[in-house]
């Protein structure tokens, strides 16, 4: 999300949001669909501005899917947003078919078919955790609310902000007119991060590594579990632990590095993930679009129902299907081992502290 705090008398020239701005664009005669609406807050923030460009493009919901695009940020930074605007008029693709900048939730929600909910307060030097768990709860809060109240009842949520599960259940409870399932929050980046991991260790295309798990909070205490991942060989799936044979690196090296991945980005180039990460939501929102491949699964973060002794209360990540009708479904029967389930305990633990902070506010 933009970080501007500050509001200069240039700011206070600009009006508190910009109504729709309809693009003249050249729409294929063979383009039948009707657009759909995607919200995208924090919009001139940095992962906005990559992920922008894959949903523009078709790479998300469709090469023959219309979009009409919600932008949504803070007051301060509407300024910027028109320059958003600007680029995507320059991009000149038939696909986009309206833009909406705005400061304002309600005008940013109203009939949505997606949400992807980028923009969060960031940790900022010195805050404590709850301090930051204060400032995003309220923020949620209101976003819940302003879904309830506008969006689409069918829409579909994508929370990316941090801490992206806590905050996707403090909006869940608070747009209770539209289903529990609705809700998600990203951990498809924990995920593609793993499966890159696997495969540089493996020497192989990244394309040949599937159903790697991510079990938890997208945090320091996720699970990144290989242990029912399958590597392609040869045209045939074979299980990982046949093929990788070194689990001392599967259960410290491996999950660590994944673990730690986004402070090392931090570390690296003075920013957090955003190439990435816009890449990620892509690939979490067309899969809920367009359902899981035959024998595959994907991590995504959601309400639990019990599964695996995690209990129900939190959003936490799963590895899950995806049928043509866009609902979810848990995998179930994968066996755990004394290490699993002590993993999957700690990242939930820390969850329940997390949710029940958030609660007491």
């Amino acid at each position: 999300a933009c970080q501007s705090v500050s509001v200069t008398g240039e700011f206070q020239t600009f009006q508190h949001y910009f109504k729709q701005i309809n693009l003249s664009v050249s729409v294929p005669a063979d383009m039948t669909k009707p657009a759909i609406r995607v919200c995208i807050t924090g919009g001139a923030g940095q992962i906005a501005y990559s992920l922008l460009l894959e949903i523009a493009s078709g790479k998300v919901f469709g090469a023959d899917q219309p979009v009409v695009l919600h932008l949504l940020d803070i007051e301060p930074c509407v300024p910027k947003l028109q320059g958003v605007v600007m680029e995507l008029e320059d991009l000149a693709l038939s696909l986009v078919q309206g833009v909406v900048a705005t400061a304002d939730p309600l005008v940013a929600f109203k009939d949505i078919d997606v949400a992807l909910l980028l923009g969060a307060f960031p940790r900022l030097k010195g805050m404590e955790r709850k301090d930051l768990l204060a400032k995003n709860n309220a923020i949620f809060i209101e976003q819940g609310a302003a879904l309830d109240k506008v969006a689409k009842k069918s829409v579909k949520v994508v929370v990316v902000g941090n801490p992206c599960n806590t905050n996707a259940l403090t909006c869940m409870k608070n747009a209770p007119s539209i289903p529990p399932t609705n809700f998600s929050c990203l951990t498809r980046l924990d995920q593609n991060r793993a499966k890159a991991k696997l495969a540089s260790k493996l020497g192989v295309s990244v394309s040949e590594i599937r159903n790697v798990i991510i079990w938890g909070n997208h945090s320091g205490t996720q699970f990144p579990d290989a242990r029912h991942a399958t590597v392609m060989v040869g045209g045939e799936g074979k299980p990982l632990t046949e093929v990788l044979s070194d689990d001392a690196w599967v259960k410290s090296e491996f999950i660590e590095t994944i673990q730690q991945r986004g402070a090392a980005v931090i570390k690296a180039r003075g920013l957090s993930s955003a190439m990435s990460a816009a890449k990620a939501i892509g690939d979490h929102i067309h899969d809920w679009w367009f359902g899981t491949e035959e024998g595959q699964w994907t991590s995504m973060g959601v309400v639990s129902d019990g599964s695996y002794n995690i209990p129900e209360g939190v959003i936490y990540s799963f590895p899950v299907t995806i049928g043509s009708d866009r609902s979810w479904k848990i995998v179930q029967g994968l066996a755990q081992d004394d290490f699993a389930t002590e993993k999957m305990k700690a990242t939930y633990n820390e969850l329940l502290e997390e949710a029940t902070a958030a609660a007491s506010l």
